[in-house]
């Protein structure tokens, strides 16, 4: 089976250090490839791939100024549909722009959203349904407008993220800075439990954090920055707990499976995916009050960091993940 893998060319694939799509799409490509499938990674030309990797963009966006993304994002979309006819599959990890090209090619098209975002991206959707094959990322994520081929949670490298068995005496907050993320609500909920909080993650929204996160930090509430590579390990392997209270629906969440894949327990909104993710009691705690979140974190040590990775070991692995897309694939490429 040969499969063209279109990334996203805001940040390298894999990311250095943020880059969550980014991060999924190298996941699944290597997975792939170590599966047996021929797979080509259209991607910036730094990007690092154990398959074939092709691409006329010469760095991501985010990282070089020089780099305009519309003139850029256009480019590697041409340069990959101009050779579609290549391959059996297009697997399309780069939101709706893609879409534009999927009636000009035969090729079946998969598109995994990243999340819907609103209403507003239903035209680069809803039209193509009969032509693109769309997947959730979590159950909780599909639009009731669209047609899903399939509902395909996200993998990591269990493996790579080392189990903890102790976890340390500080909370955590791994994420963007962001209203959405609820960094505010994590520091409210640590200062009141009398617990120090590490946060780590790029700043999203500068006036936000400005105005929500500079003032609520001191002494035993520290910003760090984006974080990756073994220092990224280290933080979530070494909390008490992550503190995930997000104000919005969030459709997957990769830093909570990877927590739990150190050992460490999840406290977090009871929005979006968290309840397929989360097993209340089991690898963490589901809340929907900042008071039910300091009970929760009083809890939180009679919680088996041995079962919180076990109970992520399996259903978000990431052979997992590509074992679903294979399938997935052999569907469509049957039914032609």
């Amino acid at each position: 089976m040969r499969i063209a893998m279109l990334a996203p060319i805001a940040w390298r694939t894999p990311p250095r250090h943020y880059g969550p799509w980014e991060l999924v799409t190298s996941l699944l490509t290597e997975a792939l490839v170590r599966k047996g499938a021929d797979v080509t990674l259209f991607a910036t030309q730094d990007s690092l791939t154990a398959g074939k990797l092709d691409g006329v963009v010469p760095a991501a966006y985010s990282e070089d100024p020089a780099i305009d993304a519309k003139v850029w994002e256009h480019r590697h979309l041409s340069h990959l549909f101009a050779q579609a006819d290549r391959f059996d599959v297009i697997h399309n990890q780069a939101d709706f722009p893609a879409h534009a090209f999927a009636p000009l090619v035969s090729t079946p098209m998969v598109t995994t959203i990243h999340g819907f975002s609103s209403d507003r991206i239903l035209p680069m959707y809803e039209p193509y349904q009969d032509r693109v094959h769309y997947v959730a990322i979590s159950e909780a994520d599909r639009h009731p407008r669209l047609r899903y081929a399939a509902t395909i949670h996200h993998g990591i490298d269990v493996d790579s993220f080392p189990f903890d068995p102790v976890g340390g005496d500080d909370l955590l907050f791994f994420g963007r800075m962001h209203p959405d993320k609820g960094a505010h609500l994590a520091l409210d909920a640590a200062r009141d439990s009398g617990l120090a909080l590490n946060l780590y993650g790029i700043v999203q929204d500068q006036s936000y954090f400005e105005r929500e996160v500079t003032p609520r930090l001191g002494s035993t509430a520290r910003y760090l920055g984006p974080v990756g590579g073994e220092q990224r390990l280290q933080a979530l392997g070494r909390a008490k707990a992550l503190l995930h209270l997000i104000e919005f629906d969030e459709p997957f969440g990769l830093s909570v499976v990877e927590a739990m894949a150190c050992g460490t327990p999840v406290i977090a909104s009871r929005r979006g995916s968290m309840a397929e993710i989360i097993e209340h009691g089991v690898n963490g705690f589901l809340v929907d009050s900042h008071d039910e979140a300091l009970a929760a974190i009083e809890q939180v040590e009679t919680l088996d960091r041995a079962e919180v990775r076990r109970s992520v070991a399996t259903r978000f692995h990431v052979d997992r993940m590509a074992d679903d897309y294979l399938a997935l694939y052999r569907r469509i490429l049957e039914g032609r």
